[in-house]
């Protein structure tokens, strides 16, 4: 008996080690491949640039910077009809299958297919509320607060909040004190937990971590926001990042979220945890861990600088971004993760005309236009090994880069 179990516990370690040691052997690898990969690019400039907004608007066609509420509102159409068709199929087929739920591995299996699907359309929604936010869905300032304000509520998203602390990242884009989301940290700010986690297992898991509790944790306390004088929150209407005559609108911003949690509550009382955890509670979790690579990789890169008081002016901070390749997925979220400068550059223009836009006016650029082609899960790895910090360039006071030595 005891050689029995002496000889069970025996195979078990051996299996243990052989998956563990082969899941750290991958990931060294993927350090390695990342400390020896060639640059695709050099840094961007972080001089005043040779041509104005008003250059570069020039170079982009008119019809670029009109709104269609008709166009805008077949999008939104599109996503509610794929949305209520996943919803549909798996509530009367999947969800009420005898095979699907008497097996855990199917009902995880349909799970996770389900989730990325209904998760992207999910952040589909999110792509058009934003865009409501910033009055580049229609003409029509109510049609864009009701639409954005629907759709962002669906999400979890305080619609009015975001759209105000939203408004000031982009007028304090690139601004090492005023910038308002994922203010970096410099080095004398890093925490002395670092170098515990600087190897690639604890970088996976915070990865993990990050993509689960980030967008959370943003809404709730300000993660990695701005520093403010005391504690700030986006469901706070008395939260010094909202004046007074914003609290009307951010305690509608609560109410809409309260209302749908109360709707998912209900819903989980009576159809059950396991069916409203398949519905929403999945598709959620995946639209936020998106939301968050696309923003990180947006802003954070060793080749985009940042710039304090002295250096920093509107169209260098707005420059300080960087266009991502996600493949299909740049279709799928209305194209943000492929033309986030543009977005930058004119934030009223809708999605639908960013990427010829793009092309019109990277001539204009030149280098001061950044593009990274690489698949973004190496591009995730990478930055967030890459970017742990911020230091000032030796020569030119004032301009910030990212780096990772200790």
């Amino acid at each position: 008996m005891h050689l029995q179990l002496h000889h069970i516990l025996s195979q078990f370690f051996l299996l243990k080690n052989l998956l563990f040691g082969s899941f750290y052997h991958l990931l060294r690898d993927m350090d390695r491949k990342s400390d020896s990969s060639v640059k695709r690019s050099s840094r961007s400039p972080h001089t005043k640039p040779p041509f104005t907004l008003s250059d570069v608007k020039k170079a982009v066609p008119p019809h670029c910077f009109q709104r269609s509420a008709i166009r805008s509102l077949s999008y939104l159409a599109l996503d509610v009809f794929i949305s209520f068709s996943l919803y549909y199929i798996s509530a009367t087929y999947i969800l009420t299958s005898e095979v699907v739920m008497s097996s855990k591995l199917y009902f995880l299996t349909c799970w996770i297919i389900y989730s990325l699907l209904q998760g992207c359309i999910l952040a589909r929604f999110w792509v058009i509320g934003h865009e409501c936010g910033h009055g580049a869905f229609s003409d029509y300032k109510w049609l864009d607060d009701t639409v954005g304000f629907l759709t962002h509520s669906l999400v979890l998203f305080p619609y009015f909040s975001f759209k105000f602390s939203h408004h000031r990242h982009h007028l304090r884009t690139g601004s090492l004190e005023e910038e308002e989301f994922d203010v970096p940290l410099l080095k004398n700010q890093v925490s002395f937990i670092f170098k515990y986690l600087n190897n690639p297992v604890a970088r996976f898991f915070v990865i993990i971590l990050v993509l689960i509790v980030a967008v959370p944790l943003y809404l709730l306390v300000n993660f990695r926001g701005r520093t403010y004088d005391r504690f700030a929150s986006h469901f706070d209407p008395y939260s010094p990042m909202f004046s007074r005559k914003q609290r009307a609108q951010v305690l509608l911003s609560d109410a809409g979220c309260l209302a749908v949690i109360y709707v998912v509550y209900k819903l989980a009382l009576l159809k059950g945890f396991a069916w409203i955890g398949f519905i929403y509670v999945g598709p959620y979790l995946f639209q936020n861990a998106m939301l968050i690579i696309v923003a990180v990789l947006q802003h954070t890169n060793p080749l985009v600088p940042y710039y304090n008081s002295t250096e920093w002016e509107w169209l260098k901070g707005s420059m300080a971004t960087i266009d991502r390749d996600f493949g299909f997925l740049n279709t799928v979220f209305h194209q943000q993760p492929n033309t986030h400068v543009a977005h930058h550059l004119f934030p009223k223009m809708p999605h639908y005309h960013a990427v010829e836009a793009t092309k019109a006016f990277k001539p204009i650029l030149g280098e001061y236009y950044q593009y990274d082609y690489t698949p973004f899960y190496k591009s995730l790895w990478s930055t967030l090994k890459d970017c742990v910090y911020v230091e000032e360039d030796e020569q030119n006071k004032g301009v910030y880069w990212y780096n990772n030595k200790f």
